[in-house]
């Protein structure tokens, strides 16, 4: 690697880190203000000049001033517990990892002047979405923000709040901060992940002309960066949160919150990675589509040019899409927020719920109930560090017939990070939920999260199995090819509903399987009654998640794949590199679908986790028992009607979406045929240009409605019944 971009690489890497460590400092100082309905915007602008001032300091300085960073966050950390140190030093050691990944892949060579071209386009219209859209979100986070501060500010505490000294207005400040942290957190998951992204594409392109094995290693591994930095991003922000409360609440000591409670001020957290999330995912998918099925409904259908033809308008915006928003719903950014969003779901959740048993078993130190779930994806990130540098170049032929099956490779290296989650889940259980109170419980746990990794390995197989050109339902789809489009239309959509079949059954059995474990712990609370049965179904996420990091990897290998085979196209390679990438890309598709299966899963369980979490503080506001929802109760029973219809009315207004967007594209794309009829025959060149602005343009503009939809509707629904019932509980939870 070039010196000076080795520099470069070090410098941005320094300034990412410094910039997040500086943004959480200011953060907490800002809790101690009192500037109400500017507290945001004047933190925002901090942040901006922040980071201008950094852009100009030297490289060392940077990381001088990260190390101090660092040894303030250490402190703070070592302050509340040697767990959150531990937490601390496996996401920083995962963080330097992959800067490691990083340099190794910058290291390779981009090929010939002609793929350097295209990467170059590529790279530049990625960046410029990635910036025009987050952006936007930005704006609307500011704006969310602020709404949220004004619900604090008008919302009763808790008689628990009351009784520690912490007001409205700190509670108010609490939530935003910790909002404002999970928006921010992932957003720079998805930035540096689509960074190194959109830089890795040319470099298996070019590994392509020389191997197979080459090109597969260098796309796991720039995968692999983002998924570290994706799950580390998601375990470092929950810790340093929470431990920034504990020493600034001085958590524990007489007269101050108790440690069970804590965790109930982490939920902004998660509700600001959702917000990301949902906006990524949507204007990405938008963004994908438009371009999508505008290049191949003029290109391939109407004109009868192969895909990614440099002659078609729409395929430089179609290949940004698969690099920035990924090849179906989203991108590599968009991915990684969404699993970022599940996994601090997920944790957030479950010290929730361990805070909750703790309080009733009445044992002694929760911190180990509490902190289980920031250990078990610590160790996520060194297991699916493993996994990953367990794909190595040992082979050096290009031809087809002598390469091993990559979709193969990824599987021995998932099936060694499954065998080696097995084995740190059980030993984090021991270690951290062990109880005098019932010595044998860490083993009932320990089975609960081996039915969650049970679960996801399960997920993959059935993922791969209706999705992999090897099985017998792709086979069966594309022999329906021969009597029609009609026939194969049919096949496909009766394919999708059968494959959703399952997936509900290996859902349905987990949580049982995990509440039944979990409920026969022998842990019970004052009365005698069984109380783990929630907080096994919460372990058993955490098992299905253990796996994270390499699911990811999978995942951010597909679009790299399909983009190193669109650049090999356009740059008109070989044949023999065609074929490479071509196996690359169709492994790519099984990986992404696999992926999509995993997230489905994940969220669910994590769903279940929330509403009950949900339910813990209702009653810790209504200081009522509230044990069970009564769909008997019409305001109840409508609640959940509406939730069902969200869905349909949300997928109906994004398909609206990118159908217009796609119009556009379509009628741009035939405009530049018609006027400049020399694009077919290489005497003319596209404006590219042109057809990335209009996508870009539209999937922003699109995106507001359904987004608006899925952010106002809880809120409506959830304030309608106090009109008709008094003493009913908000139905908010029940839309989703």
């Amino acid at each position: 690697m070039p010196v000076q971009l080795r520099k470069t690489l070090c410098g941005q890497t320094a300034l990412v880190l410094l910039f997040f460590v500086c943004s959480i400092i200011l953060i907490t100082i800002f809790e101690h203000c009192a500037f109400c309905f500017h507290f945001n915007i004047f933190t925002c602008y901090c942040f901006l000049q922040i980071f201008r001032i950094f852009m100009r300091i030297n490289v060392r300085v940077l990381f001088m001033l990260l190390l101090l960073g660092l040894g303030i966050i250490f402190y703070i950390g070592a302050s509340t517990s040697p767990i959150i140190v531990f937490v601390f030093s496996v996401c920083i050691v995962s963080f330097v990892l992959s800067t490691y990944l990083t340099k190794w892949v910058l290291s390779k060579d981009e090929g010939p002047p002609e793929m350097v071209q295209i990467s170059d386009a590529i790279r530049d219209g990625a960046e410029g979405f990635f910036r025009t859209q987050y952006g936007t979100i930005s704006k609307m986070a500011i704006l969310l923000g602020l709404v949220v501060l004004s619900i604090y500010l008008f919302r009763s505490t808790t008689p628990q709040q009351e009784s520690s000294g912490l007001g409205r207005l700190t509670t108010a400040f609490v939530t935003v901060a910790s909002f404002l942290l999970g928006a921010l957190c992932s957003g720079i998951a998805g930035y540096v992940g689509m960074w190194v992204s959109v830089r890795a594409n040319v470099r298996v392109s070019s590994a392509a002309r020389r191997s197979a094995r080459e090109a597969l290693q260098i796309a796991v591994r720039a995968g692999g960066f983002s998924a570290l930095v994706v799950v580390g991003m998601a375990v470092i922000g929950i810790a340093i949160l929470y431990s920034t409360f504990y020493v600034w609440l001085g958590v524990g000591s007489p007269g101050a919150m108790k440690v069970t409670d804590l965790p109930l001020l982490l939920v902004g957290y998660g509700f600001g990675a959702s917000f990301v999330a949902l906006f990524a995912q949507l204007g990405g998918g938008i963004f994908t589509k438009a371009a999508d099925v505008g290049a191949d409904l003029v290109g391939k259908v109407e004109q009868g040019i192969p895909e990614d033809d440099p002659r078609n308008p729409a395929v430089i915006a179609d290949l940004k899409s698969m690099i920035e928003v990924g090849d179906n719903v989203g991108d590599c950014a968009a991915r990684g927020a969404d699993l970022f969003e599940s996994i601090a779901a997920e944790i957030i959740s479950a010290m929730i719920l361990g805070g909750t048993m703790v309080q009733r078993c009445k044992i002694e130190d929760p911190s180990g109930f509490i902190l289980f779930p920031l250990v078990v994806h610590s160790f996520d990130l060194v297991i699916s560090s493993v996994g990953i540098f367990s794909i190595r170049n040992t082979r050096d032929s290009g031809v087809i017939g002598t390469i091993e099956d990559p979709m193969s490779v990824l599987q021995k290296g998932y099936s060694m990070t499954i065998i080696l989650a097995v084995i740190t889940f059980g030993l984090c259980t021991r270690w951290m939920l062990y109880t005098d109170q019932a010595p044998s419980a860490w083993l009932n746990f320990a089975l609960c999260g081996l039915v969650g990794i049970m679960m996801a390995y399960i997920f993959v197989w059935i993922s791969k199995y209706y999705t992999d050109y090897k099985h017998e339902p792709v086979r069966n789809l594309a022999l329906s090819n021969s009597t029609g489009h009609g026939t194969n239309i049919i096949a496909g959509i009766s394919l999708g509903l059968e494959s959703t079949a399952l997936p509900v059954l290996v859902i349905s059995i987990s949580i049982i399987s995990a509440f039944w474990l979990g409920q026969t712990s022998g842990l019970v609370d004052e009365s005698g009654n069984p109380t783990g049965g929630l907080f096994g179904t919460a372990v058993a996420t955490m098992g299905m998640l253990s796996t994270a990091a390499y699911v990811l990897t999978m995942d951010m290998f597909g679009p790299i794949a399909d983009n190193a085979g669109g650049i090999v196209e356009m740059s008109q390679q070989p044949e023999s590199v065609r074929e490479i990438t071509d196996v690359l890309d169709a492994v790519g598709n099984t990986t992404k679908a696999t992926t999509k299966g995993f997230a489905i899963g994940s969220a669910s369980l994590a769903s279940f986790l929330l509403f009950s979490a949900y339910m813990d503080e209702i009653s810790a506001f209504s200081q009522l028992p509230f044990n069970q929802v009564d769909i008997a109760i019409p305001e109840v029973f409508i609640g959940g009607l509406l939730g069902s219809m969200l869905i349909f009315l949300f997928s109906a207004w994004a398909c609206s979406a990118v159908g217009r967007s796609a119009q556009e594209v379509v009628n741009e794309v035939r405009r530049q045929f018609i006027e400049r009829p020399g694009i077919m025959y290489y005497k003319e060149k596209p404006d590219y240009v042109r057809c990335v602005s209009i996508v870009a343009a539209a999937s922003l503009r699109e995106m507001i409605k359904p987004g608006a939809l899925a952010i106002i509707s809880p809120v409506v629904v959830g304030g309608l019944p106090w009109r008709f019932r008094s003493n009913m509980m908000p139905l908010s939870g029940l839309v989703f």
